[in-house]
């Protein structure tokens, strides 16, 4: 696994995902989203999303950024690093 390899000790972000694994499942919130327009991100995601923002202190648009470029949050929130950006929520 990538992560594994860039962070051999781990780091914050992989210790929470292997202490957690996935928070929510999916599908106890379907309710709750609409069937039209963009399918809503998963609240598990923007809970981790909003802690590891508050934890590093970082801006919006930091954490926006962390999501699509850092290994780490993107093992954390469960996302392929082929995704590309342009197609993430944050």
């Amino acid at each position: 696994m990538v992560a594994r390899e860039a962070f051999p000790k781990g780091c914050l972000a992989m210790r929470v995902r292997d202490a957690l694994g996935p928070l929510f499942d999916d599908e106890i919130f379907r309710s709750a989203f609409g069937v039209r327009g963009r399918p809503g991100v998963a609240p598990g995601q923007l809970a981790l999303v909003s802690v590891l923002q508050f934890a590093e202190n970082l801006t919006d648009r930091q954490a926006a950024h962390a999501v699509r470029a850092r290994i780490d949050w993107k093992y954390l929130l469960g996302l392929e690093l082929a995704d590309p950006a342009s197609t993430s929520p944050y």
